[in-house]
């Protein structure tokens, strides 16, 4: 994993947190997420915190993230809210390379900005 996010991957939080969230709240989150200090968190325990369904390489972006991993290349850190009413992780953006990295090893620690 990379460092830092890819700089379109905030604007990709910011539109699916707006669908969950008001613009104000999806904006505070995202601006949090910007400040963020890389954390690390193994794959199998964000999809359990995220109740979320595992894609398969049958997906576009999961094969071209897959991808990327063989080559060599690094995949940007996720960028995890923390829904605590709902008891749950939102993976705001990088939910296709969580299931990328996933399908190698579960148990493959993840780099994470997470508010």
């Amino acid at each position: 994993m990379v460092n830092e996010p890819e700089s379109h991957n905030y604007p990709a939080a910011l539109s699916y947190l707006s669908l969950i969230y008001d613009e104000q709240a999806a904006s505070r989150y995202v601006n949090g997420l910007k400040q963020a200090v890389i954390s690390e968190f193994k794959a199998k325990d964000i999809f359990r915190a995220s109740n979320l369904s595992l894609l398969g390489i049958s997906n576009t972006h999961v094969r071209r993230n897959q991808q990327k991993i063989q080559s060599g290349d690094q995949l940007s850190p996720l960028l995890l809210v923390r829904d605590s009413v709902n008891g749950k992780v939102i993976v705001a953006d990088g939910y296709h390379r969580l299931c990328a990295i996933y399908a190698y090893d579960e148990d493959a620690v993840i780099s994470c900005k997470i508010v």
